[in-house]
């Protein structure tokens, strides 16, 4: 059988295109969730518009948005003092528990 480039240009795409997961611990993440709940709701369902829901969002999205606030490369004062003391795994753990929840309707 012959591979040509085409084929192996093809392979790689299609990994490239699969969705990238932060692999965090759901449970972990709940039981690290409770400063969360002040703002996004204790399931990410946030009671009022001045806050996201993170509920249902993916958790490579939820991840990478933490880890753009603990950088400095996303700028909320609320937000950056919340991830400032997060690891990686904490991070990767919210993702995974937040994403996992049932998001609700946006009727405030």
């Amino acid at each position: 059988m012959k591979i040509t480039t085409s084929m192996i240009g093809l392979a790689l795409a299609a990994l490239m295109t699969l969705p990238v997961q932060a692999g965090g611990n759901a449970e972990a993440g709940k039981a690290k969730s409770a400063p969360c709940a002040a703002c996004h709701g204790p399931d990410g369902n946030s009671p009022t518009p001045s806050f996201p829901r993170l509920s249902g969002q993916h958790e490579d999205y939820l991840y990478h948005s933490l880890k753009d606030y603990k950088s400095g490369k996303r700028k909320n004062p609320i937000m950056s003092g919340q991830v400032a003391n997060l690891s990686t795994q904490d991070m990767k753990d919210l993702a995974a528990f937040f994403a996992r929840q049932k998001g609700l309707s946006q009727k405030y």
